[in-house]
């Protein structure tokens, strides 16, 4: 099967001020588009082309161009519906935030700890919520990398199981807005998080 470009859920202006229009224009229309392109050409014609992305990345052994692009593709596939307009994201509720509060000492140590995943992590990369074991876990991944690719990226990256929120810190992410301050673009994000989708997510990994 051949993976497509997802549309974004919201218009290009959407999540201003906290990411402007033409960011979201080149982010989805350029990087995310590329990712999926070639993601097909990588698959193309081997035992892949009729999986899942996520049975893909769970792999044993994915090729580069395959872990790079599949990456991408699923990360930022996940990265859109993350977010809405400001301040209409509502809060972290019923279960979600039940465990938030047990598993990671409530909302503003996860933000706490999520902010330094996303602010420690070197060059390029995403920060994790993820459902590890049952629990929340928070870690943050190199380059187009994801929890779902423990087979992949090994335990020494301390992350795994089923990602419900990411934040990406690659530069083409912020800086027209933010140039090197990402920490500011990292505080801001919490203004745009669609607790809904993520609440939906936690419950769906819980199963």
């Amino acid at each position: 099967m051949a993976f497509s470009l997802p549309d974004l859920p919201y218009a290009h202006d959407a999540l201003e001020p906290v990411i402007d229009a033409k960011t979201m224009e080149i982010h989805h229309g350029k990087h995310h588009n590329a990712y999926v392109t070639n993601l097909n050409k990588a698959i193309e014609g081997t035992d892949l082309d009729n999986k899942s992305i996520e049975e893909i990345l769970g792999g044993t052994s994915i090729s580069g161009p395959v872990r790079n692009n599949g990456g991408g593709h699923f990360n930022h596939s996940l990265f859109w519906p993350s977010m809405t307009s400001p301040g209409s994201g509502g809060a972290p509720s019923g279960d979600l935030a039940a465990a938030i509060d047990s598993d990671l000492g409530g909302l503003d140590k996860l933000k706490e700890e999520f902010g330094k995943a996303a602010a420690t992590r070197f060059g390029s990369g995403w920060a994790w919520v993820c459902v590890l074991d049952g629990k929340l876990n928070i870690c943050s991944t190199a380059n187009q990398d994801n929890p779902l690719m423990k087979a992949a990226i090994g335990d020494a990256a301390g992350c795994g199981g089923t990602p419900i929120l990411g934040l990406d810190v690659w530069e083409h992410a912020y800086y027209l807005n933010y140039q090197n301050r990402r920490p500011d673009y990292i505080a801001a994000f919490w203004d745009v998080v669609n607790w809904g989708v993520v609440g939906e997510r936690y419950a769906a990994a819980k199963g």
